[in-house]
C-alpha cells in the first residue's frame, strides 16, 4: 500500500477581482519527490506557492498537507512545510548562524534543541566556512543556501522552493541543483520555475501551468519523449528525387534542406533502419542520420498553443 501523498490540492482557484489567477487545478506530492511547477512568469506559479504556504488562502478547493487540512489545521499544516519564496526573508546584519538561530526560534525548535538543528541545516547546505560571515557579504550563491537553510532547519516534510536558482551564476546553479537532489532524497519538494531547463535536471516529475491552468503533467521521461519530434534529418552525398524518400513506408512527408540535407517526418515506427539499408544498397552516400528533438521552448509553446486553441473552441 502506498504512502499517502505529502501535499494533496484539489481544485484549486484564485481570484483577485475579475482575474482568475489560478484556475482549478490539482495534483499531489510523495516523499522523495521532486516536482516541477514550470511556466512562463505570470502563469500563476508564485500564485499557487503562496497558497501551498498557507500566505494565501484560496478562493476555491482544498490543500492538505501531510494529512492536515490548510485551512482548518493551519498551525498543523504549516508546521510540515520549509519555504523559500523568490526573494528570500534575509537578514543582511545577522550572521549565518544568528539568523538560522531566529530561524529555529520561529519554527518552534525547542531551546535544547536549537544549537544541534542549527548545525545540522548548516552541514546540509554547505555553510560551515561562512557560519560567522554577515549575510550581507555572501554571494547570491550562499545567500540562496541560507535560505534553504532556513526552509529545512525544523526538518519539515514538505520543500517549496520558488526560483531558487535566479541570479545566480552558472557555478552556482550547478550547486543549487546538487543541493535540491540530495534534499529530494529526505523530503518532497515543489520546484517552481520559469527556467525551461531547471526541470530537466533536478525534477522527477513536471507539470506545466500557463494562464492559471495545468497543460502538462507528467514524468521527466515521458517529457524527454515528447522532446523527440516525429522526424529524421538525413544527409546523403547522392540523393535520389525527393518522391523516391516520401514513398518509403510511414513516411508523410520529406522536405529538401539545401547541400543533401532533408527533414523527414513520419507517421508510426520510425523509418530509419529501412531508409539506411536502401542508401547503401543504391549507394546514396548517407553520412547523416539522427532524430531531430524539439527544443524545451518549442514543446511549452506548443502546449500553450494546444491549450489557447481548446478554449477557444470551448468558447
Amino acid at each position: 500500500m502506498s504512502e499517502p501523498p505529502l501535499i494533496l490540492a484539489e481544485h484549486l482557484s484564485r481570484h483577485f477581482g475579475g482575474l482568475l489567477a489560478v484556475d482549478d487545478i490539482s495534483f499531489s506530492l510523495q516523499k522523495g519527490e521532486v516536482l516541477g511547477f514550470l511556466g512562463p512568469n505570470g502563469a500563476g506559479k508564485s500564485t499557487t506557492m503562496n497558497m501551498l504556504s498557507g500566505n494565501l488562502a484560496p478562493s476555491d478547493g482544498e490543500i492538505q498537507i501531510s494529512g492536515h487540512d490548510l485551512l482548518e489545521s493551519p498551525r498543523e499544516a504549516k508546521a510540515q512545510i520549509g519555504y523559500l519564496p523568490e526573494n528570500p526573508p534575509l537578514y543582511r546584519e545577522f550572521t549565518v548562524r544568528e539568523y538560522l538561530r531566529f530561524c529555529a526560534r520561529i519554527n518552534g525548535i525547542s531551546r535544547a534543541h536549537i544549537e544541534s538543528a542549527m548545525d545540522a541545516a548548516i552541514e546540509r547546505c554547505g555553510l560551515g566556512e561562512v557560519r560567522e560571515r554577515l549575510i550581507g557579504n555572501l554571494s547570491k550563491g550562499l545567500q540562496q543556501r541560507v535560505g534553504i537553510a532556513q526552509a529545512v532547519i525544523h526538518l519539515p516534510a514538505v520543500l517549496i522552493l520558488d526560483e531558487p536558482t535566479v541570479g545566480l551564476d552558472p557555478r552556482q546553479i550547478r550547486e543549487i541543483r546538487g543541493l535540491i537532489k540530495e534534499l529530494g532524497k529526505e523530503h518532497g519538494i515543489i520546484l517552481s520555475t520559469h527556467i525551461l531547463p531547471e526541470v530537466q535536471a533536478s525534477c522527477h516529475r513536471v507539470q506545466i501551468i500557463h494562464r492559471g491552468r495545468l497543460v502538462y503533467r507528467d514524468t521527466i521521461e515521458a517529457l524527454d519523449q515528447r522532446l523527440q519530434h516525429a522526424s529524421l534529418i538525413l544527409a546523403l552525398h547522392r540523393p535520389p528525387h525527393l518522391e523516391t524518400l516520401r514513398g518509403f513506408d510511414g513516411v508523410v512527408d520529406c522536405s529538401a534542406l539545401g547541400d543533401g540535407h532533408f527533414r523527414i517526418h513520419y507517421s508510426g515506427n520510425n523509418p530509419a533502419e529501412t531508409l539506411a539499408q536502401r542508401a547503401a544498397q543504391e549507394n546514396w552516400g548517407l553520412y547523416e542520420l539522427f532524430p531531430e528533438r524539439a527544443s524545451l521552448e518549442e514543446v511549452f509553446l506548443e502546449l500553450t498553443h494546444e491549450e489557447a486553441s481548446n478554449q477557444g473552441l470551448a468558447s
